[in-house]
């Protein structure tokens, strides 16, 4: 009898681990489907966009449209102007997020609750409620306007609450012990930092990486409104005023679309593996 109970434990395991691999593809084919069809759609020309029923793959892959899009779509200088941007920004706001996370997490100093209270309830304020008083600091007060600064310097606050609560929650979920063994052969709070907290919340640190990398790539909004000139346009803003030049030519929209995207992609599939590791063991301690 127990011998049929394990054997049918075992069967429904393997049935439950099948039906469980095969949602999964199909949830990750919906997933991939319309990075697929643009991708596809830049390889064709415009009269194969527009028949029906429409083709799964293109009769011509047209790898030639990349070339033509490149000579209208200046892509390395907005990407380059992109880089200017995102380098800083992450490297600062993963920076000073770890900075303010061990501060949180470790330190204590009057008012500390209060302060991490109003850091992770400031993420419930809506964007739109800062977006004229910034504006007016950076244009009349520093005349900081048409520059990238304003799209940098507020990122070495944190790079954002989330940012902060994610590196703190990693960081409480270190012992205490490795600190006070570390402080009783004399090691201070940046030396506990950087040889004990941060080697151990790498993973939390890599996930903000890519959180700002990706948060600042798609801000069309921010950038839109700080950058006026052509020189300065990045990716997003380049994009936008690309698609809104070429209202007909589909196939040269859908292949500059395809650049812009790209680099997201391969930063997101190089750091995959911590980014996943770091969002589950981001609640594990409270």
């Amino acid at each position: 009898m127990k011998k049929n109970t394990l054997k049918s434990q075992k069967r429904q395991e393997k049935t439950a681990n099948t039906l469980s691999f095969i949602a999964v593809i199909v949830l990750a084919a919906f997933v991939l489907l319309p990075i697929w069809w643009i991708f596809r759609s830049s390889l064709m020309n415009n009269a194969e966009l527009f028949a029906w029923p429409p083709s799964f793959f293109p009769k011509r892959w047209l790898f030639s449209n990349y070339t033509k899009t490149l000579a209208l779509f200046p892509f390395w200088k907005y990407f380059k102007n992109t880089m200017i941007i995102i380098v800083p920004s992450v490297i600062g706001g993963t920076v000073t997020a770890t900075m303010a996370g061990y501060a949180f997490a470790r330190l204590r100093f009057k008012g500390k609750k209060l302060l991490f209270s109003l850091c992770v309830g400031s993420m419930l304020l809506p964007t739109m409620v800062t977006l004229i008083p910034l504006y007016i600091m950076w244009s009349k007060g520093l005349h900081l306007v048409d520059t990238f600064w304003p799209l940098i310097l507020p990122y070495f606050c944190g790079g954002g609450a989330f940012n902060i609560f994610l590196i703190r929650q990693f960081i409480r979920s270190i012992p205490r012990e490795l600190d006070e063994a570390a402080t009783i052969d004399g090691a201070g709070h940046i030396r506990i930092l950087t040889s004990i907290i941060v080697p151990a919340i790498k993973p939390a640190m890599i996930v903000v990486a890519l959180l700002l990398f990706i948060g600042i790539w798609n801000d069309l909004l921010q950038q839109i409104i700080y950058i006026n000139s052509s020189e300065n346009f990045t990716i997003a803003i380049g994009l936008s005023q690309f698609k809104g030049s070429l209202k007909s030519d589909w196939s040269a929209i859908m292949c500059a679309t395809c650049l812009s995207f790209l680099p997201g992609i391969i930063f997101y599939l190089i750091g995959q593996r911590y980014f996943v590791e770091g969002i589950v063991l981001t609640g594990m301690k409270n």
